[in-house]
C-alpha cells in the first residue's frame, strides 16, 4: 500500500480535496488532475501529491498520467450547466475518457462517483448524464466500484451553507419543492469509503448507495439550518407551479442558486432504502453531530479561538 500511486480526476472539488489529503495520510502518492493548476493551491503543500494540469476529456494526456497507477478515482461532476461546462461533457465525456485511459494504460482499478437516482432515463439532465456515465463505467470490463451518495454535507459544502447564507440575508424564505426528501451523508464518511475500497477486492463490481442515518424533507433541513445559524426565518412554501417559476428565475441570475433541472432531480427522493453498506465497518455520521460546527456562530467562534490558541 505505501507509495502506491492513485490518480484523482476532480481532485480540486469538495470531496476531492479531502480525499487527496486522506490518501496522502495513508501513504499513497497522489496525482491530482485539474484543468486549472491554481485551483489546486490548497493541495500543493501535501507532501506526496503532484498536480497534473490537463483536461480529463483529453484521453491521450490522461493516459500518460494514469500509467502505472494502482487506482484511478473519477470525482468529476457539476450540479449546474454553465457555458461549455455541460453535464454531457463533465459527466459522460470524462467518464468515457477515464475508462479509455485506464484501458490504454493497463490500469484496472477504477472508483467512480455517481449519485443516488442516477439513471439514463431519469427526470433531469443531471441524473440522466450521471446514469450514462455510470453505465460506461459498469460496462468497461475494468475492476470498478461505483458510489451513489445522497447530498453530501460538511464544512465548505454547497448545500447547507447555501441555506445558511440565505437565512442570514433574507427576512423571509420562499422555498421551492419543500417536500423533496434527502438523506445527507457526511463527507468524511464518503471519503473513508473511497479509501477503504481501493485495496478491497470484495468491492469490485459493486455499487454502494451512501446515505446518513436520517432522512429529511427540504423544509425540515432549511428550518434546522435557520435555528442552528441563529437566524430562523419564516418560510413560505411554494407549490409546483411557483416552484418552477422560481427555478426559472434563479437559473438566469448570477450564481445560479437553483435551476429547473435541479427541481426535476428533486422529483425523486434522494434516500436509501437500506442500511449503510456493512462492508465499510462503521455507522454513518449524524448531520446534527457535525453541522453545528460550521453553521452555528458561537461554535465557529469557539473553534476558531481554540485553533488560534493552539498555534501559540
Amino acid at each position: 500500500m505505501p507509495e502506491e500511486r492513485v490518480v484523482i480526476v476532480g481532485a480540486t472539488g469538495f470531496v476531492g480535496r479531502l480525499l487527496a489529503a486522506r490518501l496522502v495520510d495513508a501513504e499513497y502518492r497522489v496525482i491530482a488532475v485539474t484543468r486549472r493548476r491554481e485551483r489546486a493551491q490548497p493541495l500543493i503543500l501535501l507532501p506526496t501529491l503532484d498536480v497534473a494540469e490537463l483536461d480529463a476529456s483529453d484521453t491521450a494526456a490522461l493516459t500518460d498520467v494514469v500509467r502505472g497507477a494502482a487506482a484511478v478515482v473519477n470525482l468529476a461532476g457539476i450540479i449546474n450547466e454553465i457555458g461549455d461546462a455541460t453535464f454531457a461533457r463533465a459527466h459522460v465525456e470524462v467518464a468515457r475518457s477515464v475508462v479509455a485511459a485506464c484501458k490504454a494504460a493497463g490500469v484496472l482499478r477504477l472508483l467512480h462517483m455517481s449519485a443516488l437516482n442516477a439513471d439514463p432515463a431519469g427526470p433531469s439532465k443531471y441524473l440522466r448524464s450521471k446514469g450514462e456515465a455510470a453505465a460506461i463505467v459498469a460496462g468497461s470490463g475494468l475492476h470498478w466500484t461505483i458510489f451513489e451518495p445522497s447530498v453530501i454535507f460538511g464544512a465548505g459544502d454547497s448545500f447547507l451553507n447555501l441555506f445558511a447564507r440565505l437565512t442570514r440575508a433574507m427576512p423571509v424564505l420562499a422555498l421551492a419543492a419543500p417536500g423533496a426528501r434527502f438523506q445527507p451523508v457526511h463527507i468524511g464518511d464518503v471519503v473513508e469509503c473511497f479509501v477503504q475500497t481501493i485495496e478491497n477486492a470484495a468491492t469490485i463490481g459493486q455499487r454502494y448507495r451512501l446515505c446518513g442515518p436520517k432522512a429529511y424533507t427540504l423544509l425540515e433541513l432549511v428550518r434546522y439550518v435557520g435555528v442552528t445559524t441563529g437566524s430562523p426565518r419564516p418560510i413560505m412554501t411554494l407549490g409546483p407551479g411557483l416552484s418552477k417559476l422560481q427555478a426559472f428565475v434563479l437559473e438566469h441570475l448570477p450564481g445560479k442558486l437553483m435551476s429547473r433541472d435541479n427541481l426535476a432531480s428533486m422529483q425523486l427522493p434522494s434516500v436509501c432504502a437500506g442500511a449503510f453498506p456493512s462492508v465499510f465497518g462503521f455507522e454513518p455520521t449524524a448531520l446534527e453531530a457535525i453541522a453545528p460546527e460550521y453553521l452555528a456562530p458561537a461554535l465557529r467562534d469557539r473553534y476558531a479561538g481554540l485553533r488560534a490558541h493552539g498555534r501559540h
